[in-house]
């Protein structure tokens, strides 16, 4: 997209602060966010994901019996929805498209399955072609590799499937469930939409209770990233484009040198050009910045003060000049301009007040 072109950001929420998706405005020069409308009234309204030209819009309620639905961007910026179906399961967490865009991917963290729709021509969804239900042995409940003195235990109760997407060849799906410690590895068919187990079916994550919830391929493809919730850690995998299969390398903490008690990793994002990560610690409530070096390795350079409670999720403007956090307890948005040369983030000093914000997705705007 052209940093002079216009953009919506797409905010989903959690009820009851929150009353649905909301869009705002992007201002292309200086990122601030106006014109605030509740464009789709529902109930954990939470998980997005869009089409690359911005004219589809995807919704997950995160409810116990989960929806999904596909809703058509006007040229005024208003939605219009093509059809709502079942997720594949209970409580959908996370949304993600396949690169051709022809299958809309889904994982459900209630029920610990993720499904499978395929996409019509028009936007629409299909019902789940696939549905994949993790099992096994619930992880343990302490993270043996966090800090000193946390209490970090979520979801060690049984499966929770928390995040699915593909390589970027599309070839090759993989899921994080974080009740079961483990990372899922499947084949992916694009033609029919189907999930194979890879060989092997899952890899264990990085330490015992470490939580495996988020991550972000590398813009070579050659790895990724993933952090850890309950461990507080994140752990780079190199990836093989050939077998679809992850090899574990080091870990490092999200947190600060020095700090002691109880922390919950979450989102994570990596810039364009793949040198800087910035994670989001919860009641830490900062984020943690870190270079990589050209070897793969991470350093931390800072950790910053939110200025909200209960980061969840952090989002790049596609220029990579802000960063916007979604504090969902403090029910705002903060936005931090990001230096080219360093990645250093800088607060800029304006709140944009959201009920219990989940996740923003950016599109270009008509």
């Amino acid at each position: 997209m052209s940093a002079t072109r216009p953009q919506y950001a797409w905010i989903g929420t959690y009820h009851p602060n929150g009353a649905g998706v909301y869009r705002f405005l992007v201002d292309a020069e200086n990122g601030a966010l106006s014109d605030k409308t509740l464009v789709c009234e529902s109930a954990n309204a939470a998980q997005l994901t869009a089409t690359k030209d911005g004219k589809t819009l995807y919704v997950a309620s995160e409810v116990e019996k989960g929806l999904v639905a596909a809703l058509r961007v006007g040229d005024d910026g208003s939605l219009k929805q093509l059809n709502q179906l079942s997720s594949g399961g209970a409580g959908p967490v996370y949304l993600a498209l396949t690169p051709d865009e022809r299958h809309l991917l889904v994982a459900n963290y209630t029920s610990g399955s993720v499904a499978v729709l395929p996409v019509h021509d028009d936007g629409s969804l299909a019902e789940a072609i696939d549905i994949q239900q993790d099992s096994g042995p619930a992880g343990a409940k302490k993270p043996e590799a966090a800090v000193e003195g946390s209490f970090a235990v979520s979801g060690h109760s049984g499966p929770h499937a928390h995040m699915i997407s593909t390589d970027p060849s599309g070839k090759f799906v993989f899921t994080t469930d974080p009740g079961l410690d483990r990372i899922y590895q499947y084949r992916f068919d694009i033609e029919s939409g189907k999930l194979t187990p890879n060989d092997p079916p899952f890899i264990a994550a990085s330490s015992k209770g470490a939580g495996p919830r988020h991550f972000v391929f590398t813009p070579k493809g050659d790895g990724l990233w993933l952090i850890n919730e309950e461990a507080s850690t994140l752990t780079h995998y190199q990836f093989d484009a050939s077998k679809g299969t992850l090899t574990e390398g080091d870990s490092v903490s999200t947190l600060p040198e020095g700090f002691k008690g109880t922390s919950f990793a979450a989102g994570l994002v990596l810039s364009e050009d793949g040198k800087q990560l910035y994670v989001a610690n919860r009641l830490r409530n900062s984020i943690g910045h870190f270079t990589v070096t050209a070897m793969g390795k991470l350093t931390h350079q800072d950790d910053i003060w939110t200025r909200g409670d209960y980061p969840r999720t952090l989002t790049l403007d596609h220029t990579g000049k802000y960063l916007y956090v979604m504090n969902q307890r403090s029910d705002n948005i903060t936005r931090f301009s990001v230096e080219r040369a360093s990645g250093k983030l800088t607060f800029v000093e304006e709140y944009c007040a959201v009920g219990s914000p989940s996740q923003m997705i950016l599109t270009p705007a008509k």
